[in-house]
């Protein structure tokens, strides 16, 4: 048996980890895993970083962030499986959730009424002259402060402006909520119920009603380990395939809930897991629920697949939100950075069909498209950018 460390945060997302595990997938590849729980997405790159960890749950735009070396080290990371999309929802403290609903705010609402609501709180606020209103995300390069930002900016709300946006881990959360540190987060699931249940917070949304089908966390390691231990990587692909049509299928859901439940893994509750497993959800203390489409995917849709436009769309938001200039080369390096060619390899023993195109084009909630043959565009409808050097067809394959 070959055996490998990973790390993991307590989400609802590394259900496919935790199933390869539990359930036998990674022993029938071979493989026998070391699940490693950890608090914060920070000490997950930096254990991967320095050789704690084979390879970890992880925050697609981070891989990509370490790989241009933008807000830590520079160490060239790949995710050469994904594991999941979906399973993000925002939420805000129940002082905030009745403030939004006299703005036309309404449980299970469209995002822009949602966001034409908020926006007139912010307004009102500045107005009194009151401090700006706080959100927290779990970190500065990831998909739940882009799908923030993305909603805030659509709703005439800026995100560095006239809100502040603060990092704290997943499981801390709903005590900074409860302690009146911030009015707001963006989060993956349980942690958004877990705040409903206790009575701090309402939904406002899942994440999946500003981009339907968002892709989430990804499998993450360093390229240099990828290299070195490829018949490994492709052993925990299928076993992560596997898991995830298992984790998918509702009959075991149940089992599922369980597992995940064990402090050693989520440390939730059960029924709570079983909420943003059956998508679900909760949206207010008082029982309102869910009316959107699909939660969190693990394997559907090509859930595990991963697509190099998810890459693309990560470095245009790292791009638009000023954490990296605009540099012709860095898109191809972004494309490099996730690995469908590991992934096909992995999978071709299973006989079975792959997507035919390593990219797709995404629509968002306001009705913007992106495609991933055409950055320009999109950057400069997401507002002012320097373009310099840059015309269509210039990424490299």
């Amino acid at each position: 048996m070959t055996q490998l460390t990973i790390g993991f945060i307590p989400l609802l997302d590394c259900a496919s980890l935790v199933a390869a595990s539990e359930r036998g997938f990674a022993a029938e590849e071979g493989l026998e895993l070391t699940l490693v729980q950890e608090t914060s997405w920070a000490n997950i790159r930096d254990r991967l970083i320095v050789g704690h960890f084979d390879a970890a749950h992880m925050l697609g735009p981070m891989t990509i962030a370490s790989t241009l070396g933008i807000g830590h080290l520079s160490v060239p990371m790949i995710a050469p499986c994904s594991l999941g999309l979906g399973g993000n929802a925002i939420a805000v403290s129940l002082p905030l959730w009745k403030q939004m609903t006299r703005e036309g705010a309404e449980p299970g609402g469209h995002p822009t009424v949602q966001g034409m609501a908020l926006r007139r709180v912010v307004a009102a606020r500045r107005r009194a002259e009151l401090r700006p209103l706080t959100f927290g995300m779990i970190h500065p390069f990831s998909c739940h402060n882009y799908e923030l930002r993305y909603w805030l900016a659509a709703s005439a709300v800026n995100p560095d402006h006239d809100v502040r946006l603060v990092v704290i881990p997943p499981p801390l959360l709903g005590d900074a909520l409860r302690g009146g540190y911030i009015d707001g987060f963006c989060v993956g699931e349980p942690w958004s119920s877990v705040a409903v249940d206790s009575e701090l917070a309402a939904i406002v949304m899942p994440t999946t009603a500003i981009w339907p089908f968002s892709p989430e966390k990804v499998l993450g390691c360093r390229a240099d380990w990828a290299e070195r231990h490829r018949p490994a990587l492709e052993a925990l692909i299928r076993a992560l395939h596997r898991a995830a049509l298992w984790c998918e299928r509702p009959e075991n859901h149940g089992e599922l809930a369980a597992l995940l439940a064990e402090p050693r893994h989520v440390g939730s509750s059960a029924s709570l897991l079983l909420r943003g497993l059956s998508g679900r959800l909760m949206l207010t203390p008082d029982g309102e629920m869910d009316a959107h489409g699909p939660f969190f995917l693990p394997a559907s849709r090509w859930s595990t697949f991963p697509w190099t436009s998810h890459a693309l769309w990560y470095y245009t938001q790292m791009v638009r939100w000023h954490q990296i200039e605009l540099v012709a080369e860095h898109p191809a390096v972004a494309v490099r950075t996730y690995r469908p060619d590991i992934y096909r390899a992995a999978l071709a023993p299973l006989g079975i069909e792959l997507p035919g195109e390593n990219d797709r084009v995404e629509l968002f909630f306001d009705n913007q498209i992106f495609d991933p043959s055409d950055l320009v565009s999109w950057l400069c409808a997401s507002g002012p950018q320097t373009h310099a050097g840059f015309g269509s067809g210039w990424i490299a394959a």
